[in-house]
């Protein structure tokens, strides 16, 4: 079983989870701003999280505003990683 790698790139503020590694055959919008690449059998290889520290925010409510910024993801990713 793979382990789902973490990435956060704060100049784009992209969240970026690896689920497992493999070659990509789709890559779908699953709604505004997150992408999921999948394989030729149509498992999940990954998920991007486009406008992150933003769609967090409003995924997890106001009082995540002090909490979720693009610092505080990054310290996440690291700490994932």
């Amino acid at each position: 079983m793979n382990k789902t790698t973490v990435h956060y790139d704060p100049q784009s503020d992209v969240l970026y989870f690896l689920v497992r590694d493999g070659e990509e055959e789709r890559f779908v919008e699953v709604t505004e701003g997150v992408n999921v690449e999948l394989d030729e059998e149509g498992q999940l290889l990954s998920v991007e999280i486009l406008n992150a520290s933003r769609f967090l925010r409003a995924t997890i409510g106001p009082s995540a505003a002090l909490r979720t910024g693009p610092q505080r993801l990054a310290q996440f990713a690291r700490a994932e990683a």
